[in-house]
């Protein structure tokens, strides 16, 4: 289970990016963020914002037009 959830489901680019980015500048190293959202353009948001910030992609999973992703908090 996740630290915080966020639910970003019905917004597009680059909200949910700057949401994400948003609420983890504010959680402690370590801890974890749940995302969920519905852009099908989030998938690669995301694996692209992990990969540029250092932060963790744990988990990336899609449910129906629900996508969900757990990322860890980099120092």
């Amino acid at each position: 289970m996740a630290d915080q959830v966020l639910d970003v489901k019905g917004l597009n680019c680059p909200l949910p990016i700057l949401r994400a980015k948003k609420a983890l500048k504010d959680m402690a190293t370590g801890a974890t963020l749940e995302i969920l959202a519905t852009d099908p353009g989030a998938v690669k948001d995301f694996e692209a914002f992990c990969r540029t910030t250092g932060n963790e992609l744990v988990e990336s999973t899609q449910e129906d037009k629900t996508f969900r992703f757990i990322i860890r908090r980099a120092a």
